[in-house]
């Protein structure tokens, strides 16, 4: 007889933080080997219910929560992670959980190190065991080549890029051995196309070999490309649980936001575009970049050289480890670089992120977490801070300038405004930034960009991880801070679709140099030669 009982059933699971309700009564079940897809908004309360899953400590340190969790029938309720790994549940976060000075395989291996005896075992026991490097290397790359990627076993968390330690995080749970269920949270959101085709096979092999896996994306159509089901939260509820036979992504993106779609807005922003051709930009450059190199870990510009309108939104796009992410970092002195950079007639230091900012450029960095919060403190700190530090703003003096104390209020209306522009989900002003979704985390970092008044804004990857509605929002706000204020922006973005709708043109990024610039009118295949390394007269030659 066929036992119907589900691997995981979640059956009115409910959470409150702080007296606001963020999960109710949220109930579906998840058999073995079956690929369900969780959608919704940022905010709908996806990682919290994924935190309750794997144990995670916030949730019992913050009361709790209510129903039941089942595995196999028998209900469980994990205080640790350790629980849930000890019962074959693993996860890949939507924000990194490696240890940075740890290497691809110390952090694969971490509490799963291959030990070898030696003569002192036998004399003082197994605690002086020494670590079987070789072995651990061997296993590493095991799991690294299930997953179709090159990554230097011995290279540091610390100097890999995004993209990398997104795979190092998947190769560790696909390492474990008695893994039953595995949760991704946005596994490809820093990804390329080819790199998330990669990992979604891998994704099909884990589930055709019985593992349960919950599959949280942004990307509705990888939803409907390798999953059996999908659950909608929103408002931090059910409303939706359908086989993907029976839907389809603008059923599913309807579900979520019960509002226009991102298609839509991108089309939107496509004709608005088209309309204010006609106001040509002046010719007037207020950026100029020659012979850039950067020394950045997976992203090594080599000979970058472009110009940037005054006023025009440029586009920069490549596939990953190619150097789109490396420009930006480099100029605004993040990591070790080279060339000429001039911002209106004026050459720009590099390696001098401070000198660079007090020069009214900015920049909104795609490592949100690591680079762009201060995780701790609240939203009104976080969005003011760097315009205190570098402009003075939000200051009080007192004694004739001798004393400058925080203008509390100042601070609190320049949140609430961005706040409200941005639609942050959040309970107010003062609410710490680490408590956010991710998603609203990225709007943070983008208010606190615009509170330096920059006249330049380099923003990368500024939709990653953003639900559909939030993409469309994001990707206004900027439309509208350029058109409105003047302010010249470039925009660096795996999303082609999303550059192409906003940008006033878009350069491509192959080998570490810019390989075209393009309009973006453009046909798609012009963008995909160029990313390749082919140049538009060879596809031409070719036809």
């Amino acid at each position: 007889m066929k036992d119907d009982t589900p691997l995981l059933r979640l059956q009115s699971v409910t959470k409150e933080f702080s007296g606001t309700v963020v999960l109710e009564d949220v109930t579906f079940d998840l058999h073995k080997g079956e690929i369900l897809g969780l959608v919704g908004e940022n905010g709908a309360g996806k990682t919290t219910l994924m935190s309750i899953l794997f144990g995670m400590p916030v949730i019992s340190a913050t009361g709790g929560y209510g129903g039941s969790i089942q595995i196999d029938g028998t209900e469980v309720h994990f205080k640790t992670p350790f629980e849930a790994l000890d019962a074959g549940i693993g996860m890949v976060h939507q924000e990194f959980s490696l240890i940075p000075g740890f290497t691809t395989t110390e952090n694969i291996m971490l509490n799963r190190e291959v030990t070898k005896s030696n003569i002192m075992v036998d004399i003082f026991g197994p605690r002086m065991s020494v670590l079987d490097r070789a072995a651990m290397k061997k296993r590493t790359q095991t799991a690294i080549a299930k997953l179709g990627v090159n990554i230097d076993p011995g290279m540091k968390v610390s100097e890999m890029p995004v993209g990398h330690k997104q795979f190092t995080e998947i190769a560790r749970e696909i390492d474990r051995d008695n893994v039953r269920l595995l949760v991704f949270d946005e596994p490809t959101a820093v990804l390329t196309e080819s790199e998330a085709e990669i990992l979604l096979k891998t994704v099909k092999e884990l589930a055709a070999s019985g593992i349960a896996v919950i599959f949280i994306s942004h990307r509705l159509q990888e939803v409907m490309n390798i999953c059996d089901r999908v659950v909608t939260l929103r408002d931090g509820k059910t409303v939706r649980d359908v086989a993907i036979s029976e839907t389809n992504v603008s059923d599913i993106a309807a579900s979520m936001v019960g509002r226009t779609t991102t298609a839509e807005h991108l089309k939107k922003h496509q004709e608005l575009n088209a309309l204010e051709k006609d106001q040509k930009l002046p010719d007037e450059h207020i950026l100029t970049v020659e012979h850039l190199w950067v020394d950045m870990p997976g992203e090594t510009v080599r000979d970058v050289s472009f110009s940037v309108r005054k006023g025009e939104i440029l586009g920069i796009a490549g596939l990953a480890g190619q150097g789109k992410l490396g420009i930006p970092n480099g100029i605004m002195g993040l990591f070790p670089a080279g060339g000429k950079v001039v911002f209106k007639d004026k050459e720009i230091p590099l390696n001098n992120a401070a000198e660079v900012l007090k020069n009214k450029m900015a920049f909104v960095s795609e490592d949100r977490r690591g680079v762009g919060l201060l995780l701790d403190e609240s939203l009104d700190w976080n969005m003011g801070f760097s315009a205190m530090q570098v402009n003075g703003d939000f200051l009080k003096s007192y004694f004739g300038g001798l004393i400058k104390l925080r203008d509390e209020k100042a601070l609190r209306e320049n949140a609430d405004k961005y706040i409200k522009m941005l639609e942050i989900k959040c309970t107010g002003a003062y609410q710490k930034a680490k408590e956010l979704s991710g998603g609203n985390q990225q709007k943070v970092c983008l208010a606190k960009a615009f509170s330096l008044n920059p006249e330049l804004l380099f923003v990368s990857e500024p939709t990653r991880g953003i639900d559909v509605g939030a993409k469309a929002i994001v990707l206004d706000i900027l439309r509208e801070y350029n058109r409105t204020k003047g302010t010249t922006i470039v925009m660096v973005s795996s999303e082609l679709e999303e550059l192409r709708s906003i940008c006033d043109r878009v350069a491509v990024v192959s080998a570490g140099k810019i390989a075209g610039i393009l309009q973006p009118t453009e046909e798609p295949a012009k963008f995909a030669m160029l990313m390749s390394g082919l140049s538009i007269d060879s596809m031409e030659a070719g036809k």
